[in-house]
């Protein structure tokens, strides 16, 4: 279908509307392909009209000229209950120039789940009407998933948020720079956030948001607050949440458990950048022996064009904590987990690692791998970090191995040496801050620490190597992600290497005057065993050409689980029976770890 002006009359509108339709299933999306092309061709939406509310909801729009060529559009359309058609509405203001088109509509996972004859197991759930066996994991979670929701009657409205009369009983941290907002329909900039809330799918619906537009500066961080919960029963709680991170400039979103107040607690899952404009469903299992609290942490990118969408949030196993209103602080900062000098009873083999608290086995490679298996994360402690700063002078498990060798070979002083260091701009001497950097990445102040390769020492060519311990395993889509600092009139190199028992290989390498800013780097690792990340300094011919490093980060590191569960709709199965988003097939990846997502027959 396209349009072709037939008048010169303002304001023209083209519409074409669908058929009616009942109702959609919780995993539904339309997808199309649309052409708009022309000198003044202007803008065209997709519009939701359901019946009973006045008010259409804004599904998708192309605003401009997009070039001689079709382009995809796949919306988000969730659950929608009440009967409900669309409207393509094309709009010229005055003069029209160009072509706009539409082909190839399509529904995909739009039906309810088929009746069942038997739903036995622990882990499904046989809906009362429809008769549909679905997914434990999918009740209480504030979607109706079976159709005549059944799945979510007789939940504990404490344990769920909806956003559509306040905040529940989540809270605003007040030891953040500012606050998620609740609203309904689309956030006020063009681009970034969503255009309705997952609850409803249309813009009667509230959610909350993180505004990243002017006052808020890049790394300004918004933190919601769970109620204090414990785990009921088998010690485990799930946690469900849906999240949008939509825009060129999104940065992170982050959930972190605690079990004291005056922490942030251990991270239990994060994720980076755009994901597109859809929300996304995350299900976090959570494992505590004490009262526990949720804590949802949003971070500002460097632009407005990173608002961060947060609805749905319900938790599934766990009960609200009844004792105390607080829980407990601690008095003295604590670095990881205390760790016995003595190992505990046990009745491991050479080939596999004691947890320290419990005695229980597991096996080698499972130690250091970016996923705790102990249920104190011993196995996870003398590891390097996922994310370090370098605040608090931590080093987070990095080393250097030359200065090793050397203090314990010549029992020698290592002062003249070329090494890397801490450092911050607070303690700059004169000179030194035409070529290192006066603010730190992470806190961009002076008082922030950073690590640099310190050339007033050393000779040219000389190297300074900074080293993770060995990392036994990672998944497939693994990368590191730092900042760098390269300026100064006489900057060597920083190169990334790969090291393994017996080869090191270079994943990365930059030379030369880079200019006085931090810069961003991604080096892709996938699926390795076995092996050490080393970043290497190399001197350039004078003392002005510090390299610095900060906030360096191991993101989607921990290797592939086998869920024991079959693979849904939107997944595909390995060889090995893992589990993959099908969006990851034949793109060059290995996200199998056997590669038969990239074999020529799939």
């Amino acid at each position: 279908m396209f349009i072709l002006m037939s008048s010169n009359s303002i304001s023209q509108i083209a519409r074409l509307r669908s058929p009616k339709f009942r109702q959609t299933g919780a995993n539904c999306t339309l997808s199309f392909w649309y052409y708009n092309y022309g000198q003044s061709v202007g803008a065209a939406e997709l519009q939701l009209l359901v019946d009973g509310l006045k008010e259409p909801t804004v599904l998708w729009r192309t605003y401009y000229n997009e070039g001689n060529q079709w382009l995809k559009a796949v919306i988000q359309l969730g659950r929608l209950p009440h009967p409900f058609q669309f409207s393509l509405d094309k709009i010229s203001l005055g003069f029209y120039d160009g072509v706009s088109a539409i082909d190839d509509i399509r529904f995909e996972n739009c039906a309810l789940s088929p009746p069942a004859f038997s739903c036995d197991g622990p882990n499904h759930f046989w809906c009362k009407k429809t008769k549909a066996c679905i997914d434990s994991f999918l009740v209480c979670d504030l979607v109706d998933d079976c159709g005549d929701g059944s799945d979510e009657d007789n939940c504990n409205p404490d344990l769920q948020c909806n956003f559509e009369h306040g905040l529940c009983n989540w809270e605003q941290s007040v030891k953040d720079d500012f606050d998620w907002i609740r609203i309904r329909g689309p956030t006020p900039t063009v681009n970034t956030g969503p255009l309705k809330d997952h609850t409803t799918g249309t813009v009667r619906g509230h959610y909350i948001y993180m505004e990243s537009s002017e006052p808020r500066q890049f790394q300004d961080k918004a933190i919601l607050l769970s109620p204090l919960l414990s785990p009921s029963g088998n010690g485990t709680c799930v946690f469900r949440f849906h999240y949008h991170m939509f825009g060129k400039q999104v940065y992170k979103l982050s959930v972190f458990k605690r079990t004291v107040s005056n922490a942030m607690g251990w991270p239990l899952w994060y994720k980076f950048g755009n994901q597109e404009n859809r929300w996304i469903r995350q299900t976090l299992h959570i494992s505590s022996s004490k009262p526990f609290q949720i804590l949802v942490e949003g971070t500002v990118g460097d632009g407005f064009t990173g608002d961060i969408g947060l609805d749905d949030m319900s938790f599934l196993g766990c009960t609200l904590y009844n004792g105390k209103r607080n829980l407990p602080t601690i008095s003295t900062p604590t670095s990881g987990t205390s760790v016995p000098a003595t190992l505990p009873m046990n009745n491991c083999t050479e080939k596999e690692f004691v947890c320290r608290a419990s005695g229980s086995c597991i096996q080698m490679t499972q130690k250091c791998d970016f996923r705790p298996d102990c249920s104190d994360k011993s196995d996870e402690s003398d590891c390097v970090m996922e994310v370090c700063d370098f605040e608090d002078k931590n080093l987070c498990g990095w080393h250097q191995p030359a200065l090793e060798q050397m203090s314990r070979s010549y029992s020698i002083h290592t002062t003249n040496v070329f090494k890397w260091k801490l450092g911050r701009g607070a303690n700059l001497y004169p000179e030194q801050e035409q070529h290192s950097p006066l603010t730190d990445h992470t806190t961009f102040t002076e008082e922030g620490w950073y690590l640099f390769a310190d050339s007033s020492n050393g000779e040219f060519g000389h190297t300074a190597d900074f080293a993770t311990p060995v990392i036994s395993l990672t998944g497939p889509r693994c990368k590191i992600i730092f900042w760098n600092y390269m300026n100064g009139s006489t900057i060597g190199s920083l190169e990334v290497l790969c090291k393994t028992s017996n080869r090191t290989s270079k994943l990365w390498t930059q030379s030369g005057n880079q200019g006085a800013q931090w810069n961003r780097a991604e080096v892709f690792l996938g699926i390795r065993s076995n092996f050490q990340v080393i970043f290497r300094a190399k001197r350039g011919v004078s003392y002005m050409g510090d390299v610095a490093l900060d906030d360096i980060t191991f993101e989607d590191c921990s290797p592939l689980l086998i869920s024991g569960k079959p693979c849904t709709s939107e997944e595909f199965t390995c060889a090995n029976k893992y589990c993959i988003p099908k969006n990851n097939l034949c793109d060059f990846v290995n996200d199998c770890a056997d590669n038969s997502d990239e074999s020529p027959t799939t």
